[in-house]
């Protein structure tokens, strides 16, 4: 809780130090509290996060496995987080549960936390997590690839992800801003004769122009073709 929850329940700045040190509260970061007898639990600390951080929600890797996408269980998973914001987690969050931040803005319609597509709270509980979509996950996995991502998991990771819905997908994929997203995606998905690239246009997606796309990556020249 912060202390604007606590000032909302009738606890001042002052009576909150005084509760810290009778130990009825114990504080975790200027302005953050949690009680004593309790363990810091992972979503509320996210909806918490939510609150601070514009556009904060697991999305990636981290939201495919959620949604029951993997190919193997980490011993020590990192949450992969994004937001619209350049932001640092706090240490009483990653301390507790280890997590990277990346500000990504990968659709036209992130301009700002409440025109996002495809994320809200994990399940439809009420004050969970916002989690992206099965299919945004996917398409924030891919631009990861080439900088913090290896193809050949993420490759793994696309084929174990053939429920994806096409409606969704091409919606989201319309609104790209990122050619190697929409390009890699596409590619995957026809390479590993997935279900949902068959439904999809490649003419009515931003592709970009016709030559190939090339970067360079730690795993060699990464090459996409329209």
């Amino acid at each position: 809780m912060t202390s604007e929850d606590l000032a909302l329940e009738g606890v001042s700045a002052d009576l909150a130090v005084h509760y810290v040190r009778a130990g009825w509260l114990k504080r975790l970061a200027r302005g953050v509290y949690m009680r004593p007898d309790a363990a810091l639990q992972r979503d509320p600390s996210l909806w918490l996060l939510q609150r601070q951080i514009p556009g904060l929600h697991v999305g990636g890797k981290t939201a495919l496995d959620w949604h029951g996408v993997r190919h193997y269980v980490s011993q020590v998973p990192k949450l992969q987080l994004y937001g619209l914001k350049s932001a640092r987690l706090p240490a009483w969050f990653t301390d507790y549960f280890p997590a990277e931040y990346h500000r990504k803005q990968l659709f036209s319609s992130d301009a700002t936390a409440t025109g996002m597509k495809h994320v809200g709270p994990f399940e439809g509980r009420a004050n969970g997590p916002n989690v992206s979509s099965p299919e945004r996950a996917f398409l924030e996995l891919m631009s990861e690839v080439g900088v913090r991502q290896p193809l050949a998991e993420a490759r793994e990771l696309a084929e174990s992800a053939y429920g994806l819905r096409a409606s969704v997908l091409g919606e989201l994929l319309r609104e790209c801003t990122n050619v190697k997203t929409v390009r890699l995606g596409l590619q995957l998905g026809r390479e590993l004769t997935l279900p949902w690239a068959k439904k999809l246009d490649p003419a009515s997606l931003p592709a970009g122009a016709d030559r190939p796309w090339v970067s360079r990556t730690n795993e060699g020249l990464l090459v996409l073709k329209k």
